[in-house]
């Protein structure tokens, strides 16, 4: 049972908390209170073992493909936190004896989990536990944990084996060839993994520092070593009121690592830099390395951030805090050759791919909180443009084509062929999204123009943006189709956001987007032209942009756009999805799992019934809005309202994508009660009190989208193109917000209240802000009256 109103003083409405232990619902704890730093992610498995339990260490960038026949993921490395305890003999567990006081949280505030209980052996004798861990944010490659075990009335055999077990797999792959392993000193463990088919070599290294009543326990422990496991065992007798705490402390070194990745690079090094690394913090202790994590969070996160609610209910305030430590772990803010997985590095589902979650749903966050971040991770994708050319010229197209699932930059494509059974056929499903799900590719060039927009970075353009935003319309422009009969391109055979509509043509969202594609690509020549002629020499050198240009503008004038109906201002979500037959869907509209329409109908069937996965049409509304577009293809409230009222009884939110560009469009046209009901569900994907939706990971793209209601929905924040323009309607039980932002470089505080939108920064230019209406131009200090709407 998951709680969240455990923390008090400093820590209130900052506690995860896990209040009931059960050894059939161990993956939702494992997930939410998964620990990292951007570098690793460390799945919070218990420290004992149990049957359904997932222990995953996951490093950014590490990908592998395990045999021919299988995509390259993100390889589980060798397991660091099991400890096998024995009580008087006997395996600890506690599936036996009796537990009292169990409490499992995660302190989001020090980024720590911890584990306290009572437990009373099957032989009577009372004992107390306390686990502590972190993953520091100070260090990215150490992870620290410390153990304590006190019996509380009568002298007990106390033993436990602790090191490190390379005996993992990915769900039954294993991604490592057999590596070296060694104890020096019968203190320092070392052990090296090296993937079979990429060539990463990892270099992992523990220690362990014992104390008995304060004192370090002199014993040597007992060395052990089997195939990929090595570990050291240790033997004690504890005395009613004696206390052992065990500290270990274990870095993590891959050759991916910056400083290693040289043409003359050497496992001999890497194993020596590590080694020696965790000897220089050997002896500083669990509580020294903690203090530093923690300051490290506290500066670099919550002080940065600066987001704080003044809310009736706490958990609300709970889940953007929720929201912001999930963002800061699962980025790799070190390396701009990393993205973002799907499941951030909290469990093996998605392979540790990224999609078009990352563009969408999670770069807007660094975008407007952390620009230095968001362009690390479009730093990543411009460097899979070599893969996503590659992939257009595999398809018979021209330019970029992105992957729909990227891993190593340079990979390419990476989506898996077969899915799911077939619940008519009984075989494996085709999974169709990497071949025609394209809209990426425009949703790549959507997140540029935003990120330029916002942080007027040149620079950035410079080198990176301009080049693949004219090559993703390069692609655009080849993919297009002639349809002779009406005189208008058309893009046929696709799947847009809606992944339940297969094989479609002209899918609007598609459509609008690849425009959107063309059009931008356009405006940027024309910009270039006439005010850095230098930087488009040197790309149209590279990209024979002169052809390309008449080429786009040709495209983009004729390419059909599909326009709202007159009865109902109704945008069809493609050629024929209001002809399909219609069915009742509050069965799935109710369901506590998703995807629970795939027990009844195969996926053909599904594509011949009206109904929506995810925010289709929706999507392109919110988007549309903020490009320089929006008044050439007028999108009016009417018309938002009328989508919305049609296509959200049709949407089973069977992607966790899907309720956060609900609720900022159901703000928008004025259903704030829809709005806060729609945020609430989409926080309680991952905190909800379904012990198994997060079993295989977090849902990263929800976590962003969970900041991105607070802020571009109920705060009102939005790019109005090339201006900010801030329209708040908070929830009525939320008297106050206040978050940070940056804008064209310089960081605004803004604070939201019953009666104001205030707006602060340390600058002397002169800013605009758009309000209700109304631009305010101002510098330092603006204080606009709030329209209240709600």
């Amino acid at each position: 049972m998951m709680e969240y109103n455990l923390g008090k003083g400093k820590y209130e409405d900052w506690i995860v908390s896990e209040t009931t232990f059960s050894p059939d619902a161990l993956g939702k704890g494992e997930s939410i209170m998964y620990l990292g730093n951007g570098y690793m992610g460390l799945r919070s498995a218990t420290e004992e073992p149990y049957l359904k339990e997932s222990r995953n260490l996951l490093v950014n960038g590490t990908f592998n493909k395990a045999f021919k026949n299988e995509v390259t993921e993100l390889p589980n490395l060798a397991d660091i936190t099991r400890i096998d305890i024995r009580i008087d003999g006997t395996r600890f567990s506690l599936e036996f004896g009796e537990t009292k006081e169990y409490v499992r949280q995660l302190n989001l505030r020090t980024a720590e989990l911890t584990r306290t209980f009572y437990w009373t052996s099957p032989q009577g004798k009372e004992l107390r536990f306390s686990f502590h861990r972190f993953v520091s944010l100070h260090n990215m490659h150490l992870i620290a944990m410390q153990m304590e075990v006190e019996s509380l009335t009568e002298s007990v055999e106390l033993s436990f084996d602790s090191g490190i077990n390379a005996q993992m797999s990915n769900s039954g792959s294993q991604h490592f060839l057999e590596g070296d392993r060694r104890v020096y000193d019968r203190k320092f463990i070392e052990l090296i993994q090296t993937t079979k088919e990429s060539n990463v070599d990892i270099a992992i290294n523990t220690t362990h520092n014992i104390f008995v009543n304060g004192k370090a326990y002199s014993h040597e422990p007992k060395m052990n070593m089997s195939r990929r496991n090595v570990w050291l065992s240790y033997d004690m007798k504890l005395e009613p009121k004696e206390k052992l705490v065990m500290e270990k402390l274990t870095t993590v070194y891959t050759s991916r690592d910056k400083e290693f990745a040289r043409t003359d690079y050497q496992l001999a090094n890497l194993r020596e830099y590590a080694l020696n690394e965790l000897k220089a913090i050997s002896g500083k202790g669990y509580s020294e390395l903690l203090h530093m994590h923690q300051t490290a969070w506290e500066d670099n996160v919550w002080q940065f951030y600066n987001l704080d609610i003044k809310s009736e209910d706490p958990y609300d305030l709970l889940a953007l805090r929720f929201a912001i430590y999930h963002l800061t772990i699962m980025t790799p803010a070190h390396d701009d050759r990393m993205g973002i997985g799907a499941k951030a590095l909290s469990g093996e589902g998605y392979k540790g791919h990224s999609f078009w979650d990352t563009e969408i749903f999670i770069l807007p966050f660094f975008t407007y909180s952390n620009p230095e971040v968001a362009k690390s991770l479009l730093q990543y994708r411009y460097q899979g443009l070599a893969g996503a050319r590659r992939k257009a010229q595999e398809n018979g197209y021209k330019g970029a084509m992105y992957p729909w699932e990227a891993a190593w930059p340079t990979d390419g494509e990476v989506t898996p062929l077969l899915g799911d059974v077939d619940i008519v056929t009984g075989e494996q499903t085709k999974i169709w999204s990497g071949l025609i799900e394209q809209h990426i590719t425009s949703d790549i060039a959507f997140a540029v123009y935003q990120y330029y927009n916002v942080t007027n970075d040149h620079d950035f353009m410079n080198k990176y943006g301009y080049e693949m935003i004219f090559d993703t319309a390069n692609f655009w422009a080849s993919r297009l189709e002639w349809n002779d009969e009406k005189q208008e391109y058309h893009i046929n055979n696709v799947i847009g956001p809606d992944e339940y509509k297969e094989h479609v043509n002209n899918n609007a969202f598609t459509n609008y987007m690849a425009y959107f594609n063309l059009k931008l690509a356009m405006y940027y020549y024309k910009s270039l032209h006439e005010v850095n002629s230098e930087v488009l020499d040197e790309l149209n050198e590279r990209l024979s942009l002169l052809d390309c240009y008449t080429d786009w503008e040709s495209k983009a004038s004729h390419l059909y756009l599909p326009t709202p109906r007159e009865e109902d201002l109704v945008i069809p979500q493609d050629d024929t999805y209001l002809q399909l037959r219609e069915i009742d869907l509050s069965k799935y509209k109710n369901q506590e799992q998703v995807r629970g329409i795939y027990k009844d109908y195969s996926p053909e069937q599904i594509n011949e019934i009206q109904v929506t996965k995810q925010a289709d049409v929706l999507i392109l509304l919110y988007l549309w809005d903020q490009t320089f577009l929006k008044d050439d293809i007028r999108l009016t409230e009417e018309m938002k309202k009328s989508n919305f009222n049609f296509y959200e009884p049709k949407t089973l939110h069977d992607s966790s994508l899907s309720l956060a560009t609900h609720a900022i469009l159901a703000n928008d046209i004025g259903k704030t009660d829809i709005a806060y009901s729609l945020f609430k569900e989409a926080t309680e994907i991952d905190l909800g009190p379904n012990m198994y939706s997060s079993d295989e990971g977090v849902h990263a793209a929800s976590i962003g989208g969970i900041w991105s209601v607070a802020v571009f929905g109920f705060a009102g924040v939005r790019l109005q193109d090339k201006r900010l323009r801030i329209n708040p309607c908070l929830p009525k039980h939320w008297r106050q917000m206040r978050f940070t932002i940056y804008w064209k470089g310089q960081p605004l505080f803004v604070t939201v209240t019953d009666s104001s939108v205030i707006v602060e920064g340390k600058t002397d230019e002169v800013l605009e802000v758009e309000s209700f209406g109304k631009v305010y131009q101002w510098e330092g200090y603006l204080e606009i009256p709030r329209k209240h709407s709600n």
